[in-house]
Formats: C-alpha cells, sequence, structure tokens
C-alpha cells in the first residue's frame, strides 16, 4: 500500500517562495475551498508534477513556473510503502529529481527516463494512467476510464490487479529465448561435428583394419571427388554471381524511376487542385446570374466567355491528367519491376550463401582428410592409438548429446512459460477470475448512488449497459451526471480491487469539483453515504461549495491569493 504523508511547493504556478505544505494523511474527510484562481487545483497538478513529470491539467512545462519569481520551482511529496519511507522531489530551473529511500538518495547513474521507470515499476508500481483511476477524479484533463481505448483499459486493470510484472517478465524471457535458440543451434553444430568426426576415425579405423595399406589410395580417392565437388560448386557460384551483377545493372535506373513517380504524384495533386478550382469556378458562373459580393447582375456575354473558358480549361486539365496518369502507371509499373528483380538478387543472394557454406564444409572435409592422410602416412601400424581417440571421440560425442537435450530442455521450459505469461495466458485466466467481481461491485456502487442499471464489462473491457426495463446502452448514452455516477462506481471499485490485490492500493482520493458540476444533490448525498463507510482512507474534496458543505467535513483547508500569490488562509 501507498501510504502518502505529505505534499510540498512552491514556485510553482501561483505559488511563491513560502512553501504551501499539505498533511495527505491528517484527516479522514478534507475540503479544499477557495475562489476561482486561488489554487485550489494546483494540488492535483503538482502531485502528477513530482510523480510523472507531468501536470494533472494541460500546462506546458514552462508555463509550471511561477512567472514572478521565474525559477527555484520545486514539488516534493512524502510516503510510504511497506517499511520503506520514500520522499521524491522534483524541480524546475534548475532542472531537478531526486528519489530519496528512508533518508538515502536512489542511484542517478541511469538517465532520467530510466529513473522515472524505476520510480513508477519499482517503487509504486503504477504510471500515470493508472494513478488517475484510482487516486484522482477531476473536471479537467481527466480521462475516464470508458472513454479510454480498450487496450488502455486492459493496462489500467493489469496494474490494478498487479500482473503486469507478467509482460516484463515475457521480455526477460524473449531475450533467454532468444540467446537459448542461439546456444541450441552451436551445441547442434558441435554435436555434428563430433559425430562427423567420428565416423570418420571409426571408417578409417575399419579402414586400416580390413584394408591396410590401400586405406591411403581411399583417401586419395576421396581428396580427388571432394576437388571434382569443389569445381563444380565454383562454376555455380561463378554463374549466380554473374547473374546478380546482371540483375544489379538492371536496377541502375531504379533510383531514377523513384523520384520521376514521386515527380508524377506531386504534378498529378497539382492538376487534380487546379482542376477543381475550374470547375468551382464552372460552377459559380453556371449557376450565378448575379455577383453574392457586389449583388450586381454578371453580364450574360461575359459569362458565356468565362465558361467557355473554363470548360476549355477543364479539358485541357482532364486531358493533361489523363496522359499523367498513363505515364505514372507506365512509371510505376517499371517500379515494380526493379522490386521484382531486387527479390530475385535476395533469392541468389541465399544461394551464394548456401554454396559457399557447401565449400566451407568441403574444404573443412578435405582438410581432415588431408590431415588423416598425413597422420595416416606416420602411424599405419599404430591402430591403438587410433582407437583411444576414437574412444575420447564418443565419450565427447555423448556429452555433447547430454549437453544438447539440457539446452533443449531450459528452451522448451522457456516456450512453455512465455505461453503462460502472455496475453492469453496467465493473465487472461486472472482477468477472468476477476472481472465478475469486478461487475459486482461496479453494480453495488451505482445501486448505491440510486443509479439502478445493470453494468457489465467482458474480458476485452468492453461495457454493455442495461436498463429495468432491459433496454441496452452504452456509456456515451448517459448523461453527465449518470456519466459521473459510473465514473465514480469504477473508482471505488478500482481502489477495492486494489485493496484485495494490494498492489495499487493507497489512502489517497482527491476528487476535483465534484459537487460543482454534474452531480446533483441525490448524487451528492449518496456519494458521502458511500464514503463513509471508507476505512484508512484520507479524501480530499476540492469544490467551490464551501459553505454548503462544512458541517460534512473533518478538516477544511481553504486556499486565497494574497499579492498574487497562492496561500492557506485561514476558516
Amino acid at each position: 500500500m501507498i501510504l502518502f504523508k505529505r505534499i510540498s511547493y512552491k514556485n510553482f504556478l501561483s505559488s511563491g517562495n513560502i512553501p504551501i505544505e499539505i498533511d495527505l494523511s491528517l484527516s479522514q474527510l478534507t475540503l479544499v475551498v477557495g475562489s476561482n484562481g486561488s489554487g485550489k487545483s494546483t494540488l492535483l497538478d503538482a502531485l502528477c508534477f513530482v510523480l510523472f513529470n507531468r501536470p494533472f491539467r494541460i500546462i506546458k512545462k514552462e508555463q509550471m513556473v511561477n512567472t514572478i519569481n521565474n525559477g527555484d520551482c520545486l514539488v516534493e511529496v512524502e510516503f510510504d510503502v511497506g517499511t520503506k519511507n520514500y520522499i521524491i522531489r522534483r524541480g524546475i530551473k534548475p532542472n531537478l529529481f531526486e528519489i530519496f529511500c528512508n533518508g538515502k538518495m536512489i542511484n542517478q547513474d541511469a538517465n532520467n527516463v530510466d529513473y522515472q521507470k524505476y520510480l513508477e515499476t519499482n517503487i509504486m508500481k503504477l504510471n500515470y494512467r493508472s494513478f488517475i483511476q484510482v487516486v484522482l477524479l477531476g473536471s479537467s484533463s481527466y480521462e475516464p476510464f470508458m472513454k479510454m481505448k480498450p487496450r488502455y483499459r486492459r493496462e489500467v486493470v493489469e496494474e490494478i490487479l498487479d500482473i503486469r510484472v507478467f509482460g516484463l517478465m515475457d521480455l526477460v524471457l524473449r531475450s533467454q529465448q532468444s540467446d537459448l535458440q542461439k546456444k541450441l543451434t552451436e551445441v547442434r553444430h558441435q554435436q555434428e561435428l563430433i559425430k562427423q568426426k567420428t565416423d570418420t576415425e571409426a571408417k578409417y579405423l575399419n579402414t586400416l583394419e580390413t584394408k591396410g595399406s590401400d586405406n591411403q589410395k581411399v583417401q586419395e580417392n576421396k581428396l580427388v571427388e571432394n576437388e571434382k565437388n569443389r569445381l563444380e560448386y565454383d562454376k555455380k557460384l561463378t554463374a549466380i554471381n554473374d547473374a546478380i551483377a546482371v540483375s544489379q545493372n538492371e536496377l541502375s535506373g531504379e533510383e531514377v524511376v523513384s523520384k520521376k513517380v514521386k515527380e508524377l504524384e506531386k504534378f498529378e495533386t497539382k492538376i487534380e487542385q487546379n482542376l477543381a478550382t475550374h470547375k468551382k469556378t464552372l460552377d459559380f458562373f453556371k449557376d450565378n446570374d448575379t455577383c453574392p459580393v457586389c449583388t450586381q447582375s454578371i453580364d450574360k456575354t461575359f459569362k458565356e466567355q468565362k465558361c467557355n473558358h473554363e470548360s476549355t480549361t477543364i479539358w485541357k486539365l482532364d486531358s493533361g491528367l489523363s496522359k499523367l496518369v498513363e505515364e505514372l502507371t507506365k512509371q510505376e509499373e517499371k517500379l515494380m519491376s526493379y522490386g521484382k528483380v531486387s527479390t530475385k538478387i535476395q533469392s541468389m543472394m541465399v544461394d551464394v550463401a548456401k554454396i559457399t557454406s557447401s565449400l566451407e564444409s568441403l574444404k573443412i572435409h578435405s582438410d581432415q582428410i588431408e590431415q588423416e592422410i598425413s597422420t595416416a602416412k606416420e602411424r599405419d601400424s599404430d591402430i591403438e592409438s587410433i582407437e583411444l581417440e576414437l574412444e575420447q571421440l564418443r565419450v565427447d560425442l555423448k556429452q555433447a548429446d547430454i549437453d544438447l537435450a539440457k539446452v533443449q530442455e531450459d528452451k522448451d521450459y522457456v516456450d512453455v512459460l512465455r505461453e503462460i505469461l502472455n496475453d492469453k495466458g496467465a493473465k487472461a485466466n486472472i482477468i477472468r477470475k476477476y472481472v465478475p467481481i469486478m461487475n459486482q461491485l461496479i453494480n453495488k456502487y451505482l445501486q448505491a448512488m440510486d443509479f439502478y442499471i445493470s453494468f457489465h464489462l467482458d474480458e476485452e473491457f468492453n461495457e454493455t449497459v442495461k436498463s429495468r426495463f432491459r433496454d441496452t446502452f452504452n456509456y456515451n448514452n448517459f448523461s453527465e451526471g449518470e456519466k459521473m455516477r459510473i465514473d465514480l462506481a469504477l473508482l471505488f471499485s478500482w481502489r477495492d480491487i486494489a485493496r484485495m490485490k494490494n498492489s495499487t492500493n493507497t489512502n489517497l482520493l482527491i476528487l476535483d469539483e465534484l459537487f460543482d458540476s454534474s452531480l446533483d444533490g441525490q448524487g451528492t448525498d449518496d456519494f458521502f453515504k458511500i464514503i463513509k463507510t471508507f476505512e484508512k482512507e484520507n479524501i480530499f474534496i476540492i469544490s467551490h461549495k464551501g459553505d454548503i458543505l462544512f458541517d460534512k467535513f473533518t478538516n477544511i483547508i481553504k486556499f486565497e491569493k494574497h499579492q498574487n500569490f497562492t496561500q492557506l488562509g485561514t476558516i
């Protein structure tokens, strides 16, 4: 759980050199009041800025610095996560971003982007989009859950359910999978080399034992055969390289054609634009006998001349456009033919690589045979040493088989894990388990606010809403007041789910202008009934309706302007 304790800021927006400090854990229910422009909503901007380097409202970075003092902008927030105490400090002019854990600053070797990622992933375990869904609800720059695209809805729910770590694990496993595939290829290659050498040595030993002095002749014949194969490969390679050279020459005009196509396309666009203009002019003179600007009659002769001129121009442009399109088609066909040539070259390059690999293998084999012949001349009678070498090769081959099986087993394990961790695996199962709970909570809160509809989210987080008469709606069909009730129900539900999972659970809830917008009196009463049931919550409500709501709050903060600077006032 993230337990927010305090926030302070100076020279941020309308605040001055004297820091404004607010205790975030003092009271269960706090009302924040003040006149328009007094700096009430600055609390939201400061909190989002210090945590995510962006304000809640749409404000440019340079605009966040107080324009009078024009510097020394600093926001600081303190919170606990378990037994650890964190202080986050972020400033502008000078730029500053520091994270302290239990009084000691966390290493800043990484750049600020990675430092921010560390804050979101390792400490808070939620990003900006998820944060505002469980902590903030505001009338400005607020994107309700129901207005998000499905993929962003999924992202929020994954963070609330604390399953985004599966995605991070999948990234790690993807790298491991790639490394294991490379290692698997290497081990297989090594196994094959040992196997080939073992077979070669076994055949050689058998030759020594059965044919004796004839062995050298056999090996020499193999060399002759290998040389014959090499010459054949060389011939094929030369032919392919010649074909590649011819094809590459065919591509010499590709750049010119490509440039010409682009020029023709631009010219086509210009002609079409001119054509549209002249057609518009022709239609004007055809449809109008009076000038709409000066209201004077248009001379008939002038009108006919103008229509004839525009018709002639349109005909010429149409004719030119047809010829241009014809030429453009020809050039595009040329360009496509170049593409086919490029594909052909790529195919031939693959053949070159295969032949080159075969030549290398052939050379290795020939080198081995030559070495074996040379060795055999020195040890024709030394069969015992060959037997010892063959035995060692068999041991090496057995070990290579074991290594291959182990790497294959590790890769199979990673493959299975990746299958489990993808969106259709474990995450889908967890989401499938919690969707009914989410729907139950949402409908519970909707009913608590006297909004009797059946609200259902599917596993892709698309909504189905039915009235008591079973009419089907979606979120956008409702009034702003009804949407606000749905937004509140979702907010409360996400906080309940977060509390169950102990993931993005936090004590802090800030509602901006909730009672000043679309929520009516009955909705306000229902809201207070709900939040009275909350425990260990620190709820801040920003509102203009101070005098009306004072009696419902245990703590009141008043913002006011003094000499153009925001400061905390007295009630």
